[in-house]
């Protein structure tokens, strides 16, 4: 007996080993791990290399082979999330079985005639597996659990899609290790109940959609060194983009945008609400972005020129123009919000009180208190070739900051103390004559 528990182990660890390689390359893709086995046989499949995710097209293929004749009894385990991640978390590594939350699903991988193990597979939707393998098998699913499919009576001349849900911790006042644990019981009593009627089966084993998606990006798509990075788009504020004739082409993205019309009064931040863009027109050199808020106007004017000395377009953003209660009160931009017509502007903080990049323009009394402070502000009314995704942005930090300045004209001190410390030592000159040892001695007059 200790060489068949041998060889589970080994085969084991190689599964969890798999996994984690998967899992140390990352996607940006959604996927759902699918594990297949069956009482009487799969077509073989070649295992995919680490990091390599199953696209739809390639499990179809693999379906149609595996159910393309004759009928099939199929129990497909599909629980609301799951990821490989829970495998290397949640699964008994180094050989610890009993700490593991997939006991009898390991027991049924390692002791079926054939298994196929699909770490990664492209998820484009909850009912894609499901509605997948009602087409091959040519039957809709039928809702079971472990009580009644012992008193369900099978028949295997025709095709069978047993669907058995399963849950997860999401929401659940149980651990996520208590949860895959009573599901793995769940799976044990299933197979156990198929056993006993005598009835050929293959089950399959994946998720409605994934637990976990961690998205990103190549290191090789990735621009080395210094960059400048664009605002992530992906926070719940929501992203301005207004459509013109040909497409896209103004867009907004804040995480603040508030205002306060008095030095005493709130700030109120517009982030938080879905604008009205009545109002607004763009074409190629000038665009206006309108931002029509409840009882508020939020409006940005930018424009495009072409300069000779740098020979290119560039685009700043001229005013930005509030408005409430019938007054009116303009902020100027121009001087330090601008960057080439092709690119879109991005600066940590836009205010227009505290080294402003807005400078007020108003001659009416009652708006001169109006403050505006945008905080991770990036804006783009030109070029946008990119579609939905912002250009490459031009940060208001220049790349020489005060503290690079500091070290830098440090450095040239202290390099210049050192040179000129190294000339005087060079400029030592050793003494050219000496006392004669054979001639008379120096003698020094001494007198009163």
């Amino acid at each position: 007996m200790a060489g068949p528990r041998c060889s589970s182990r080994v085969r084991l660890m190689a599964f969890m080993a798999f996994f984690l390689a998967v899992l140390a390359t990352g996607s940006s893709t959604a996927q759902v791990p699918v594990l297949l086995w069956s009482s009487d046989g799969l077509p073989p499949l070649a295992s995919p290399a680490a990091g390599h995710i199953i696209s739809n097209d390639q499990l179809t293929a693999y379906l149609s082979s595996a159910f393309g004749s004759g009928p099939h009894t199929v129990l497909l385990f599909l629980q609301d999330k799951l990821s490989k991640d829970d495998f290397t978390v949640f699964g008994g590594v180094y050989g610890n079985n009993k700490d593991s939350a997939f006991q009898n699903l390991e027991a049924e991988l390692h002791s079926s005639s054939s298994s196929v193990t699909l770490p990664a597979v492209e998820w484009s939707g909850s009912s894609a597996i499901p509605a997948l393998l009602q087409e091959k098998l040519g039957v809709s699913p039928v809702l079971v659990d472990a009580d009644t499919l012992s008193h369900l009576s099978i028949n295997a001349s025709v095709s069978n899609l047993l669907l058995i849900s399963l849950p997860y911790c999401t929401g659940s006042q149980k651990p996520c290790k208590e949860v895959l644990r009573d599901n793995d019981e769940i799976i044990g009593q299933v197979l156990s109940s198929m056993k006993a009627k005598n009835v050929p089966y293959t089950a399959i084993y994946t998720g409605l959609q994934p637990s976990r998606v961690i998205s990103e990006t190549s290191v090789s798509s990735q621009a080395m060194g210094r960059s400048l990075l664009q605002a992530d788009v992906t926070n719940s504020t929501q992203l301005i983009m207004f459509n013109g004739s040909g497409g896209p082409c103004i867009m907004l993205w804040a995480q603040s945008l508030s205002i306060s019309l008095s030095s005493t009064s709130d700030w109120v931040d517009l982030a938080k609400q879905t604008p009205d863009l009545t109002g607004s027109m763009c074409n190629g050199t000038s665009s206006l972005l309108v931002l029509n808020y409840p009882g508020i106007v939020l409006s940005f004017a930018m424009s495009q020129k072409f300069y000779p000395v740098s020979g290119r377009n560039w685009f700043t953003l001229d005013t930005v123009q509030l408005q409430s209660n019938s007054l009116t009160a303009n902020f100027l931009g121009a001087r330090g919000i601008y960057a080439p017509a092709e690119y879109s502007f991005h600066c940590q903080s836009v205010n227009s009180f505290r080294d402003a990049l807005l400078v007020p323009n108003s001659t009416a009394g009652n708006t001169t208190a109006w403050r505006l402070n945008f905080i991770d502000f990036q804006i783009q009314g030109f070029g946008l070739s990119n579609g939905t995704n912002f250009s490459y942005a031009s940060d208001c930090a220049s790349f020489f900051t005060p503290g690079i300045w500091m070290g830098l004209l440090t450095s040239l001190l202290m390099l210049y103390i050192f040179v000129y410390g190294l000339h005087m030592i060079m400029q030592l000159n050793t003494m050219d004559r000496f006392d004669d040892p054979k001639g008379p001695s120096i003698s020094v007059p001494q007198s009163e």
